[in-house]
């Protein structure tokens, strides 16, 4: 093992991935990134898994995201991720013999109460799944539930722009044989979810305000039913798609709302995800909230999918207990005293240290460890799509000045962020933002004597258009391909630049995940890499090939 001089750096360049070759839809290929260029000329660069099962998801059709993505990273492992471990107990039937579904449904079976679903409605498999609440709404009904609301958020970002009418409709088919059994259910609210409720990081507290209106206090535009609503959408703005449509709230033929939430009733967040669930739950569990005013909160049971933040206990129930990741990269560290600088700007700043240190909130140890977080800006990030990233790379280089940090990560949110506009130009400039930023990092490393690692959490710049299952874009009616809102299946790079010339890629590892990315931190700061943990990507030059 060679002997370490400076700081290890890992650089995520959130959403960028490595797309087929020669595609039209690559902003990534397509931006000028003389940094990357110059990165993946000193080898080619690795093609790491970030999605599917080498992130823990169910399958390989699934996308990879930001949250499962820097888990897998800091765990230095797969760890069974939130779809799974939902879907597997929905299938041994565990989820409903469990004590917090029984809870939820012992309360909703009381006189004139309700339960209340709330969650992202689509297959996108990033924050929930449709299938899940299928399979809530039948056992709901076995259970003996008579009245059942939905509020729904609507997509288009971790799937089609435009696919709410679809999802609506299969849940609609679903309401419809539950009626034909006695079951009064119906949608009560819904809107966008980058318009309410599912805000993250508290960027915009005024995203939950609209969605406690919208869901709990039934206050908002009215509408005859979910499908009706979006129509109006689609006709008001016809570039708009789901993440954007406003609030509604569905009323009967008298004009009353379909399902404001009282007191007495039970509430279920079916997302899985955490970071876009844990303002809405802490708005129905902490008495202590003044982000915002709730006016009289309901007095209700109230649980979520899984627990979205382990150290808070947010919220206080859960239908499946939450993957337990207790061995991570951070915790090495600070077992071996090593110090450890984290950034990124707000979109990003808890995948840096909630996601990455396993689900936990706050330091590992606070006496080595500094996080920052940039504030990000409060507009529609293709208006601006070099974000913070100066700024990200600013905090990163003072901290290297220092010297005193042995393992510094940053994540440059641009690519994903962006990319979930489907703004081509804008998604183009945003990786070149990241590519300008990065390249002065990589001077700044060298000048520490350090070792700059570059990787990415999943992809997403890297695929701007919508393509059927045959691989060819879908067109829309003027002919031009349909703009691409969500995550890819690529892989993404993996390279070292080490000026010292003391290590190199391990050409034999071309099946690796991202998993191996928290190994190589051990590695490269001379930790030994745990008994099950992904194997390093990299090698001491003077060993021999494996």
């Amino acid at each position: 093992m060679t002997t370490r001089t400076g700081p290890v750096v890992l650089a995520i360049l959130d959403g960028i991935g490595l797309g087929p070759d020669g595609v039209a839809d690559d902003a990534v290929a397509a931006a000028r990134t003389p940094t990357l260029d110059a990165l993946f000329a000193l080898s080619p660069p690795l093609r790491l898994a970030a999605h599917g099962t080498a992130v823990g998801l169910p399958s390989n059709s699934d996308m990879g995201n930001s949250e499962v993505g820097h888990n897998t990273m800091g765990a230095g492992r797969v760890i069974q991720q939130g779809a799974s471990l939902i879907a597997d107990a929905l299938a041994s039937g565990a989820l409903f013999r469990g004590e917090t579904w029984r809870w939820l449904v012992e309360g909703a079976r009381e006189d004139g109460a309700c339960l209340h679903l709330l969650g992202l409605l689509s297959d996108g498999g990033v924050h929930s799944h449709i299938d899940h609440v299928l399979a809530l709404l039948d056992a709901a009904a076995r259970d003996g539930v008579r009245r059942v609301r939905l509020h729904v958020l609507l997509d288009g970002r971790d799937v089609a722009g435009r696919s709410a009418l679809g999802y609506l409709a299969t849940l609609q088919a679903a309401l419809d044989r539950l009626a034909a059994h006695g079951v009064d259910a119906a949608v009560a609210s819904g809107g966008g979810r980058m318009v309410l409720t599912m805000d993250r990081y508290e960027a915009d507290w005024g995203m939950v305000a609209r969605g406690w209106a919208t869901h709990v206090l039934a206050q908002g535009p009215h509408a005859s039913s979910a499908t009706a609503a979006v129509e109006a959408a689609y006709a008001l703005n016809p570039t708009a798609d789901d993440q954007w449509i406003p609030p509604f709230v569905v009323v009967d033929a008298q004009g009353q709302p379909l399902g404001p939430i009282r007191d007495g009733d039970s509430v279920l967040c079916f997302n899985f995800r955490g970071d876009r669930a844990l303002q809405i739950s802490r708005a129905f569990e902490d008495d202590a909230l003044t982000a915002f005013d709730r006016g009289v909160r309901p007095r209700v049971r109230y649980a979520g999918a899984m627990i979205y933040d382990g150290d808070l206990g947010i919220p206080r129930r859960a239908l499946v207990p939450p993957p337990q990741i207790d061995d991570t990269v951070g915790r090495r560290l600070a077992e071996a005293d090593l110090r450890t600088f984290a950034v990124a700007e707000t979109q990003k700043f808890g995948h840096v240290t909630y996601f990455f240190n396993g689900n936990r909130s706050g330091y590992v140890a606070p006496a080595l460890e500094r996080y920052v977080e940039i504030p990000s800006d409060r507009r529609p990030f293709n208006e601006a799509p070099w974000m913070k990233a100066a700024e990200v790379t600013d905090a990163a280089i003072a901290a290297l000045n220092e010297g005193t940090f042995d393992h510094l990560r940053l994540n440059y949110a641009n690519g994903d962020m962006v990319g979930h506009t489907g703004d081509w130009e804008a998604t183009v400039l945003a990786v070149e933002a990241v590519d300008l930023c990065l390249g002065r990092l990589r001077a700044a490393v060298h000048a520490a004597g350090g070792i700059l690692l570059v990787t990415a959490d999943h992809g997403n710049a890297d695929g701007m258009w919508q393509r059927d299952g045959q691989g060819r874009p879908i067109r829309g009616e003027d002919g031009a391909p349909l703009p691409r809102t969500s995550h890819t299946l690529a892989p993404v790079p993996w390279v070292i630049d080490d000026p010292s010339g003391r290590w190199r890629t391990r050409a034999d590892l071309q099946d690796a995940g991202i998993a191996s990315v928290g190994g190589t931190i051990l590695c490269l700061l001379g930790l030994p890499v745990p008994p099950g943990w992904a194997p390093p990507l990299v090698r001491p030059v003077s060993a021999p090939a494996p």
